[in-house]
């Protein structure tokens, strides 16, 4: 009996995940859907692909194995259809994008927009994800393209730069004179709304302030969406690290109050498996970020440090 590619995208989804029910949701399917996948791909193959420990599942040495090679012959599936479809003479399909879920920084809006305008036969799923999310989403084969604050360090993507995007610190506006008069270990005193460890990007970008000046964020809530955090913020919970727009919206509405001593900026970035260079529908939505981001960049991929 032959693989079904639908059942092996989710072995790959929960073999990222460890978990069922995340990788369920990650997929758009019940958690009973997700289980009968898992259990089809080792009826098909005969072996038993994950042990449960815990609440997490985690890969037999035989799923290990062979989890490099379900990523593999799903990327080469689509490639396949891809290659079809410009034989025929057309570029069209359907595309998953993931992206982080502030439209108007990354202008997934007018990306998109240019791409139905030039290839009208391209479909585009959008779906908002982490930056977490988006690398798993690739890899497993789940997402085309995506879009995510980070950094270029996995080997296995073409990343572009599309932009550097700004941030500020800010706090609830009943908290204004004692935020713009607070030093760096003032400000690490106040409360924090802080990104969980979904958020994993956003969160290294937080804490990397606040160590290399030998502080320890006081963080008293968490969030994986920022608009989550910022109804935190705007209730009296915390500080935040927000996007500057966002910033000097919640500044002229009266909501925030914004500390003039942190500025920072983080790189935004579109990426793609560097398997699916030359991939018609992958290029057509290049070409569509690069009308949109005229100094858009291919971006060398970082060498990553272990830590001393």
């Amino acid at each position: 009996m032959l693989i079904d590619l639908v059942q092996l995208r989710t072995f790959v989804a929960v073999a990222d995940e460890q978990h069922l029910t995340r990788a369920a949701e990650r997929l758009h399917i019940s958690q009973s859907a997700a289980s009968a996948h898992v259990r089809a791909v080792e009826d098909t193959l005969g072996t038993q692909l994950f042990a449960r420990t815990n609440r997490n599942l985690e890969l037999t040495e035989a799923g290990k194995l062979l989890l490099a090679r379900a990523k593999t012959l799903l990327n080469e599936a689509t490639l396949f259809t891809s290659f079809a479809r410009e034989l025929n003479g057309k570029v069209e399909g359907k595309l998953i994008v993931g992206s982080t879920s502030e439209p108007v920084s990354s202008r997934i809006g007018a990306m998109i927009a240019r791409l139905r305008g030039t290839h009208p036969l391209i479909h585009v799923d959008l779906r908002a994800r982490p930056s977490s999310s988006s690398r798993e989403g690739l890899h497993g084969g789940e997402l085309d393209l995506g879009l995510f604050l980070d950094r270029p360090t996995d080997p296995d993507f073409t990343y572009y730069q599309l932009a550097t995007i700004p941030f500020r610190v800010a706090g609830p506006i009943a908290w204004k004179a004692q935020i713009e008069a607070a030093d760096w270990a003032g400000l690490a005193r106040l409360p924090w709304i802080a990104p969980n460890e979904n958020s994993i990007a956003y969160a290294t970008m937080l804490r990397q302030l606040f160590d290399e000046r030998g502080l320890t964020l006081n963080a008293v809530a968490w969030f994986d969406n920022a608009t989550l955090g910022r109804a935190m913020l705007e209730a009296g919970v915390g500080m935040m690290l927000m996007r500057e727009e966002r910033v000097r919206q919640g500044v002229a509405q009266g909501l925030l109050a914004v500390s003039p001593l942190v500025e920072t900026a983080f790189p935004l970035f579109l990426a793609h498996l560097a398997s699916r260079r030359n991939d018609p529908l992958v290029d057509a939505f290049l070409g569509a970020a690069a009308e949109t981001w005229p100094d858009m960049r291919r971006t060398r991929q970082e060498s990553v440090t272990a830590p001393a």
